[in-house]
């Protein structure tokens, strides 16, 4: 049955090599790809994604990819989607961690750096996807003036209020605002979503499983036990980070970095972080690379098993979840307090990803010198145009940014 999803699974292959800027530029080229070419799913169901995902812990971006997979070919094309998705990104973070133990490459040393030429433009090109995804989003999901001004609340309290809770915040505002309208009724739901509870029961006892056998291997002196600290430590954030991979930052820190014994140094934390913004794929990806410094000290073998464990722990939790809530979710949105709400919501899901593009836009504006930086705005610029006014794919616009990075710098 899955032979049937081949060309699916292709693109969402090429997709991971190209899907830069986080999750914001994620949407951007979720429009192009899943909405514009392939049509896997509409505009509307891309923004209904989305916002459920925003709702839930864990990477939102990954959550929306699999959602696309899920309403293609269920449970199984998710899973392998997920794999598919995340392989590039964490196996590029996994090989970094490699690079930076054995030849002495991190951010603390200073001399040696790791070329990034190559990336020039891709933060401005980034925020030409983010762009290009709010004015596409917005021609559906902003209708008349009521939409408008929840869309344009959501952008100024994005932009004013610097904190991960202001998205489920806006997202419950935004809903029970548009629930004052009385004209919009869902229709009937003929057949009730299944929900298999089996998802939760695994989300609450592989957490279980990991406390205790973690508290096991501290107490006892487990040779390679901090092995079994790093599944419980990003099983632990997978399940309560909210706000992107971002938020990850300071509980690493806090778990890693500043402790009686530090397994990390800052140096090496904050190369990571910075490499990945880099790498196309999910930004929780880092975790790829902090498993493998955190074991790197017991040799390559039990290195490579702290990329693999790190990366699996911090994406099962927010995975498990949403195979679980979504069924759930399919049926309350039925329900005529839920199904008004999506309208607000859709149409503030639009102010954050403007909000997105520019605050991403003000970070890269300026150079070191505070001069205002031109050439990232005409990236910008180009790359918006492209894909609102032409048919190239992303990919190759992608490619063509990368190339020329690499020719003028």
């Amino acid at each position: 049955m899955l032979l049937r999803h081949v060309p699916f699974l292709k693109s969402v292959f090429l997709y991971s090599f190209t899907a830069f800027g986080g999750p914001q530029g994620h949407m951007g080229m979720m429009v192009k790809t899943f909405v514009q070419k392939r049509k896997d799913v509409t505009e509307d169901e891309l923004l209904e994604f989305n916002s459920f995902c925003q709702m839930l812990p864990g990477p939102s971006s990954t959550q929306t990819v699999m959602l696309i997979a899920m309403k293609r070919g269920g449970v199984p094309l998710a899973i392998i989607t997920l794999l598919l998705w995340v392989f590039p990104a964490a196996f590029i973070m996994g090989a970094l961690s490699f690079v930076i133990y054995y030849f002495d490459m991190g951010a603390a040393q200073g001399d040696k750096k790791i070329p990034s030429n190559l990336f020039s433009y891709v933060q401005p090109m980034s925020v030409g996807f983010v762009f290009y995804a709010a004015a596409r989003m917005m021609q559906t999901s902003v209708k008349h003036i009521a939409t408008a001004s929840i869309m344009v609340g959501g952008l100024v309290a994005t932009l004013f209020i610097n904190s991960p809770w202001v998205f489920p915040a806006l997202l419950l505002v935004s809903g029970t605002i548009s629930n004052f309208s009385n004209n919009r009724i869902p229709n009937p739901l003929d057949k009730p979503k299944k929900i298999n509870w089996m998802h939760l029961w695994l989300f609450v006892v592989i957490y279980l499983l990991a406390v205790i056998f973690s508290e096991l291997a501290l107490q006892n002196h487990w040779v390679h036990g901090r092995i079994l600290h790093l599944f419980e430590n990003f099983y632990r954030f997978g399940a309560i980070v909210f706000g992107g991979g971002q938020v990850l930052m300071p509980m690493m820190s806090a778990q890693f970095v500043y402790r009686l014994h530090p397994q990390i140094s800052t140096g090496q934390l904050l190369t990571g972080f910075g490499m990945v913004q880099a790498v196309p794929g999910p930004v929780f990806s880092v975790c790829s690379f902090v498993g493998g410094v955190t074991m790197s000290e017991y040799g390559g073998t039990w290195q490579a098993a702290g990329c693999l464990v790190a990366t699996l722990a911090v994406f099962l939790p927010s995975t498990l979840l949403l195979f679980f809530l979504f069924p759930v979710y399919e049926n309350l949105k039925h329900h005529v307090i839920i199904y008004r709400a999506l309208e607000g919501i859709n149409s503030v899901i639009v102010g954050i990803i403007w909000a997105s593009g520019m605050v991403l836009f003000q970070s890269i504006a300026f150079d070191k010198s505070n001069s205002f930086e031109w050439s990232n705005l005409v990236v910008v610029i180009i790359t918006y145009c492209l894909l609102y006014f032409t048919k190239i794919p992303a990919p190759l616009i992608v490619i063509a940014w990368l190339l020329l990075g690499w020719t003028l710098h």
